[in-house]
């Protein structure tokens, strides 16, 4: 029974910051020692196309919206070191990109087709994609 009421006391008082341990992490910014892959996303579909990159399993982006007809660029960069593809944010921050995808606007998730990177793209200089609609399925080719 005393353990009952002592427990609870003890955590109201522990320090739950010492459970964390905090690490500087320093985020790589600009484009020293990284390749330019221009990405050309195109719309061959009758709707609209949003176009999301997964940063981390816990966050992602919009970084296009293409309309019927219409192509989009992303400038995308490579580590040739490592072979991750990043995009620049506004503070000119590399955020690497886990994975690039495109669906239809307002369902895109659903309908979401993942567009493949690969180190050889840089050795072309870019990379472009077509997106439609392909036998009832959503298709980046």
């Amino acid at each position: 029974m005393k353990i009952r009421y002592v427990l609870p006391a003890m955590l109201a008082f522990t320090s739950f910051a010492s459970a964390v341990e905090l690490h500087h992490v320093i985020v790589r910014k600009g484009t020293d020692g990284l390749d330019m892959v221009p990405l050309t996303i195109s719309n061959a579909g009758n709707e609209g196309l949003s176009c999301n990159a997964d940063f981390a399993h816990w966050y992602s982006a919009g970084v296009a919206t293409v309309e019927p007809g219409k192509s989009a660029r992303l400038e995308l960069w490579l580590d040739p070191k490592t072979g991750t593809f990043t995009i620049l944010n506004d503070k000119r921050e590399n955020l690497p990109i886990e994975r690039l995808w495109c669906g239809l606007s307002g369902r895109a998730y659903a309908t979401r087709a993942q567009i493949t990177l690969d180190r050889g793209d840089a050795t072309e200089g870019n990379r472009a994609v077509s997106c439609r609609v392909e036998q009832d399925r959503f298709a980046c080719r």
